[in-house]
């Protein structure tokens, strides 16, 4: 009788068990495509008082823009900045604008109409990616996404990170389960992929409770998911609460079993992002382990190859 291990997973090139977005791209576009991630500084409304103040517990001042380009700059000349860095690793390629940090549609639709059509005008440019709250998406923004959508590979990221609202307040997001569906509904019926970002670590949240995030998003229409690791970085109210003992962060085989537990309720459609995040260097408090990228992701391959499973294997709609 056949096994899984005899039967590669039919969305992955390289022997992986998950759909992994860069066997979706070289698919899609037949060749090797890189995001460059940009920085036009335009904030969040769970800082300026709009939503909240002092931003989310986690959130570095960087508004998560840690690798993207210095907001001093214009948009080519970040990405002329950050393109020369990605092909010291990678031979020159097609590429994706990444607006990463902050949230990048808390703007009048004027201005964002700008940003978008000179990113997509640079070279070699297939698509965008835009990161996002899902309540900074109103109708006359999902309606200008919609649009570009209907000319370009476009993704909308929507950061909820947890199903969860007694986390997410806990955690001063200001911002619900329901704002993310209110969010996600409007794009979707505009046609915009929808990538969505969680984070597996969260104080106080159980395993199940993660098990319920990643269960949530299967029943929806999702392009992608980005799993993240809860990383403890400097200057954040969470580094106070990590000092002050009111938490622990997750061992890396705890969080490898997440993974694969939440890989496999999630459709083998959906494309995966990420299994792991990165965390600056000097700006990381804990968990160190996850310094180990690649160490990570293997431990995930591995463990998913121990239980002969695979993304989506136990996916129930």
């Amino acid at each position: 009788m056949n096994t899984i291990a005899d039967n590669p997973f039919e969305y992955s090139a390289d022997n992986k068990r998950y759909h992994t977005y860069n066997h979706y791209l070289k698919k899609r576009f037949g060749q090797k495509v890189m995001k460059i991630s940009l920085n036009v500084d335009l904030g969040c409304p769970n800082r300026d008082g709009t939503k909240g103040t002092g931003g989310c517990k986690f959130c570095s001042a960087y508004l998560s823009g840690e690798f993207a380009g210095d907001p001093c700059d214009d948009i080519r000349t970040q990405f002329e900045s950050v393109r020369a860095k990605m092909n010291e690793k990678w031979s020159r390629g097609l590429y994706i604008p990444y607006f990463q940090a902050g949230s990048n549609t808390y703007a009048p639709v004027e201005r964002l109409k700008v940003m978008y059509e000179t990113a997509l005008g640079l070279e070699n440019c297939v698509g965008l990616s835009i990161a996002t709250r899902a309540d900074c998406i109103d109708e006359e923004k999902a309606e200008l996404l919609g649009d570009i959508a209907k000319k370009t590979y476009l993704t909308v990221e929507l950061g909820l990170q947890t199903v969860h609202d007694e986390t997410a307040l806990a955690m001063n997001r200001c911002h619900t389960f329901s704002d993310f569906l209110a969010g996600y509904e409007l794009l979707r019926r505009h046609g915009v992929n929808v990538c969505v970002h969680i984070i597996d670590g969260l104080p106080q949240e159980t395993h199940d409770m993660m098990l319920e995030t990643a269960r949530q998003l299967a029943q929806l229409d999702l392009h992608s998911v980005k799993i993240h690791l809860l990383h403890v970085l400097k200057n954040t109210p969470l580094a106070q609460m990590y000092e002050q003992g009111e938490f622990r962060t997750l061992e890396m085989q705890e969080y490898v079993g997440i993974v694969c537990d939440q890989l496999e309720l999630l459709p083998k459609e959906f494309v995966i992002q990420r299994v792991t995040g990165d965390g600056a260097r000097d700006e990381l408090i804990a968990p160190l382990w996850s310094l180990k990228k690649f160490c990570v992701m293997n431990e995930i391959d591995k463990e998913l190859g121990r239980r002969n499973s695979y993304q989506g294997i136990k996916f129930a709609k």
